[in-house]
């Protein structure tokens, strides 16, 4: 342990920070974007408009939603979208393959089920916090609002939009014992009566404890809103996303589990591994009050990413003479992506029946180019494959021959176009005070182009998918839900990132997931609220190998299914909990092409376990403590290389050094747990890090 790092994780001990004051939450809007109010620091969240489209309460609505405030974000810095999901129950994280945010959801993996204010995000990247308010996941299938995909669930964030209340200006600043720095500033000032302008920004330099591994990345993100009159307004936004940095695939395994003794070892070559994405969003919302009771809503985005990343890596285990196989390659990816939606919203009752009418339409239009350019090793060492695979010494540093990135077998060279046009109905209903029901519709005409470069070659497939959804609320008092639910998604055959289509491919009917959910939603206390979900989710028309070789089928099957608890909020005042445990099983239930029946799904631990507390000893002093524990799980679908359970406990210390300034302090596996949090495969092996520290100085004017 470098002395640093010692004299930060040390520091975290003392009574160095302040209770989290709410920066960002002082003077923000409610939820139906009109009120005003200041509140205080918080870990519970009451309404949501990401569930249906429309505002409404967390308890009417029939679904596990597991919201991380912008608060709980702060309080525990958490600086990535794998910090933020590990302490969601029933989601854990992926590698991404060192480039990108992969998560699985109830036992489904995806790269792309993830959203801004509604509007897909699909693009493989690393997704940062800086403009965000909170961040939602709501899980099971949500086509019926997000459409295609999103089997196990979605991810969806929630920006910071303007206050025209009042101006205000705050900025953070932090660094932690391996050397990486981090800066956010967010700037308000209400311009007009009717204009207000809103900035936030950010810079961070990444170190960890690996060997090599570093990178910078920063964003900007400009939001102006127009009230044109008091039943029209206009949000503006465009943002500009960078982020360089060294691609890291982890260790490998041996004999059935992470190899041992090289937690911070790099393999793979310095200069060759690295990513470097860039992104332009642009967004324009208008909303418009037609009377208290109708309203319509459209949200217009359009982005651009460029994104390309190379890497060597480990493509096998530690061998029996001591070596390891080794490949390469380059992957660019170009998409441009425009989104249109529209949603207008009619309150209106019939009888003794009260509705919220939802009815809209999103087009889409999405344009990849993406490349898979194949490392060779040309230097004479040995080599299968055709040159691609080289077996080299396992060993710290790790000597890997020089490689040549060009045209070869294997090679990929495609473009997609992906056209959606969908259209939806949703009615939430309210039977009295007690018996809420809400059924909705959706229809996504799906169209996928595929041209293959290489071969000339041109497949295109279109769906026509219904996406019902219905659920059932009963409220027996109104702080206490009961609710049964059904959904369905689906995703086509070509994958969440629809690169590979071919004609066996094409033919294929697209996956599908149903899920049958039960759940209670309880406000123990006005700020402190209880979860808990029951839930089956299948997963069909996945692929096996057909009878003729070569020839693929829709024979495969899933089931996932479990228990998810949470509880959030403030137990007293002072002390605020986040809390949550799913006990989940996943596993394969007829025959896929990856695996036979009965294999487990990788990366789905039976048992996790989070929990977090802030206590305020007095006004200008916290401290916080906190853990989670995630039982074995498998690496891949193979089964054949274990992730060993672990538990990590994290702390921190909170001051107040004046009206304006505060200081806190976090440490991150205080009791220095050897563990592997996660993998992308049986050989890129993630390793966590040791006891570190970071200090954060907040202020606000």
């Amino acid at each position: 342990m470098t002395v640093t790092r010692l004299l930060l994780s040390t520091a975290a001990l003392l009574p160095l920070a302040a209770p989290r004051a709410a920066l960002a939450q002082a003077g923000e809007l409610l939820a139906d974007d009109q009120a005003i109010i200041v509140t205080a620091p918080q870990y519970a969240e009451g309404r949501t408009r990401s569930a249906t489209k429309t505002d409404t309460p967390l308890n009417d609505v029939p679904q596990s939603v597991a919201v991380v405030t912008r608060d709980l974000i702060d309080d525990q810095a958490l600086r990535s979208l794998a910090d933020v999901v590990r302490i969601v129950p029933g989601v854990t994280i992926g590698q991404g393959e060192g480039h990108r945010d992969q998560i699985t959801i109830r036992g489904n993996n995806t790269t792309a089920d993830f959203f801004v204010d509604g509007v897909r995000d699909d693009v493989q990247y690393f997704r940062s916090f800086y403009n965000v308010e909170r961040v939602e996941v709501l899980k099971g299938p949500n086509a019926m609002i997000f459409g295609r995909g999103g089997g196990g669930g979605v991810v969806n964030r929630v920006s910071k939009t303007p206050n025209p209340a009042r101006g205000f200006n705050a900025l953070a600043v932090s660094a932690d014992s391996h050397g990486a720095v981090f800066a956010e500033g967010d700037a308000n000032a209400p311009l007009t009566d009717a204009a207000t302008l809103r900035i936030n920004a950010f810079y961070e330099h990444l170190e960890n404890h690996r060997d090599i591994f570093d990178g910078d990345r920063f964003g900007i993100n400009p939001t102006l809103r127009i009230g044109l009159d008091p039943a029209t307004d206009i949000v503006l936004s465009y943002e500009y996303a960078d982020d360089e940095r060294v691609v890291d695939r982890g260790i490998p395994s041996q004999a059935g589990r992470p190899v041992a003794g090289f937690r911070d070892s790099f393999f793979g070559v310095e200069g060759v591994n690295v990513s470097d994405f860039r992104a332009h969003v642009a967004k324009l919302t208008t909303r418009h009050d037609f009377s208290d009771a109708v309203s319509i809503t459209n949200k217009l985005s359009y982005a651009d990413y460029d994104k390309a990343y190379q890497n060597a890596f480990l493509a096998t285990s530690v061998q029996t003479n001591g070596t390891v196989g080794v490949e390469a390659y380059r992957d660019p990816t170009q998409r441009r992506n425009l989104f249109s939606q529209t949603d207008f919203t009619w309150r209106v009752s019939t009888g003794s029946l009260a509705h919220v009418i939802l009815i809209g339409n999103e087009l889409g239009d999405q344009s990849t180019r993406n490349a898979r350019i194949n490392g060779f090793f040309d230097s004479g060492v040995p080599t299968t494959s055709s040159g691609r695979r080289t077996f080299v010494a396992f060993a710290d540093p790790i000597a890997i021959p020089p490689i040549s990135f060009r045209a070869g077998a294997g090679n990929r060279d495609v473009k997609t176009d992906a056209d959606v046009l969908a259209l939806y109905a949703q009615d939430q209903i309210s039977l009295g005070a007690h018996i809420d029901v809400i059924a909705g519709i959706r229809y996504d005409r799906f169209r996928l182009a595929v041209a293959d470069r290489l071969t000339g070659q041109r497949f295109a497939r279109t769906d026509d998918l219904w996406s019902p959804r219905l659920g059932f609320v009963w409220k027996p008092v109104e702080a206490a839900s009961l609710y049964a639910s059904y959904s369905r998604s689906y995703l086509p055959q070509s994958g969440d990132q629809f690169l590979s289509l071919d004609p066996s491919l094409a033919a294929l009917e697209p996956e599908r997931f149903e899920n049958y959910e039960l759940g209670i939603k309880w406000d123990v206390l006005a700020a402190l609220n209880v979860t808990a979900a029951l839930y089956q989710l299948d997963r069909d028309n996945t692929r096996a190998a057909g009878p003729t070789p070569g020839t693929t089928v829709l024979t495969g099957a899933q089931r996932s299914k479990g228990i998810e608890l949470g509880l959030n909020g403030e137990v007293m005042p002072g002390w605020r909990v986040s809390a949550g445990y799913a006990l989940q099983d996943a596993e394969i239930r007829r025959t896929t092409t990856a695996a036979p029946a009965g294999r487990q799904v990788p990366q789905v631990p039976r048992h996790q376990l989070t929990l977090w507390n802030h206590v305020e000893v007095t006004p200008a002093l916290g401290f916080g403590l906190g853990l989670y524990h995630q039982s074995r799980s498998f690496a891949s679908i193979s089964n054949a290389v274990v992730l060993p359970a672990y538990t990590r406990i994290d702390a921190a210390v909170y001051y107040k050094l004046s009206d304006h300034f505060e200081l806190q302090a976090n440490v991150e596996n205080l009791t220095d747990e050897t563990y592997f949090p996660t993998a992308h495969n049986d050989n890129n092996i993630s390793t966590g890090g040791p006891i570190a520290g970071r200090l954060t100085l907040r202020a606000r004017f």
